[in-house]
């Protein structure tokens, strides 16, 4: 009688049979453009959730702020992804630095002017001849407004305190929505007794946070930054929906980086962040760059700078929609 070995066969179909090896997440690492705040809050809400994990990402949120400035770290691939504003990221591709946007977050500028009505201070051309606090990095849409309508002002250096404005130091002053403007409120004035300028509603619209990408790094792996953008998308929709619960997320990140929280203050800005991501609601073309906003930006800057802007085209990489 012959015998017959089964054992190989036996391997092989078990081989066949046995499930594929899971490919390993791919690694990215983001850098905010400031420290914890809910400013970020869809980042760290996807991160908690494991919207970046369910798309095959491995991603390190590491600590901004002023000692770890989100394009430095980007330019010197300390990071792979980062939150800059449009304008400065314009700025930076002019400069040399080759970096995409892959998401414009931000849909609608947060940052305004705010004056006390007791100035006398209701209308635009109020503005004309009184002293205007402005950040020294955040000067573009001021100065775009004022020389719109033609207006004489008197510029002073801003702090990131609003201490100046509170004691009249200046007629108006530089805030932004999600931030300063509610520190002047929590310090006792009325919105009622506010006057305040958006500068979208005056045709200057000039989004801030965009996700940026070395173009290099893109054109390495874009798969992986569409994964990044859209489980970012995914978080902010999650934290607009479970408002308490990413504050919460938000309060734990910053007390890990031993940062002041407040929980009020966390909320506001959440709440302001919405209409900033979403400002028409679902009809909102979330996380896309608008070739008017950016036509608009870069004018600007052109006009102001002589800053020399690359082709809408090669500069955003839309990461939505494919």
């Amino acid at each position: 009688m012959k015998r017959f070995c089964l054992f190989p066969l036996w391997c092989v179909c078990a081989g066949l049979m046995a499930p594929p090896a899971e490919a390993a997440p791919k690694k990215l690492s983001f850098i905010p453009l400031w420290s914890p705040q809910a400013q970020f809050a869809g980042y760290y809400v996807a991160l908690e959730k494991g919207f970046y994990r369910d798309r095959g990402l491995e991603v390190d949120i590491l600590t901004g702020g002023p000692e770890k400035p989100a394009d430095f770290l980007l330019e010197k691939g300390k990071a792979d992804i980062a939150t800059l504003w449009l304008s400065e990221a314009i700025k930076k591709r002019a400069q040399g630095v080759r970096l995409v946007n892959i998401a414009q977050i931000l849909q609608r500028s947060a940052l305004m002017l705010v004056a006390k009505k007791s100035s006398g201070i209701r209308r635009v051309e109020d503005l004309d001849g009184k002293t205007v606090a402005l950040w020294e990095s955040f000067r573009l849409q001021p100065l775009a407004l004022f020389k719109k309508y033609k207006l004489r002002v008197n510029i002073i250096p801003q702090t990131q305190s609003v201490n100046l404005f509170l004691r009249d130091g200046a007629a108006a002053a530089s805030v932004m929505i999600y931030n300063e403007y509610h520190t002047i409120i929590n310090a006792g004035l009325n919105p009622g007794e506010l006057t305040t300028f958006f500068f979208y509603n005056y045709g200057l619209n000039f989004p801030e946070d965009g996700l940026y990408m070395l173009e290099k790094n893109f054109n390495r792996d874009p798969a992986a930054a569409a994964s990044f953008v859209k489980a970012t998308l995914e978080g902010w929709t999650y934290a607009f929906k479970h408002k308490d619960e990413a504050v919460e997320i938000v309060l734990r990140r910053m007390r890990d980086a031993r940062i002041p929280a407040n929980r009020m203050h966390q909320k506001w800005m959440l709440e302001k962040m919405q209409g900033l991501i979403f400002p028409e609601g679902p009809a909102t073309r979330a996380g896309q760059l608008k070739s008017a906003d950016y036509d608009r930006v870069a004018s600007e800057l052109l006009k102001a700078g002589g800053w020399k802007s690359a082709s809408y085209a090669s500069f955003y990489k839309d990461c939505v929609t494919k």
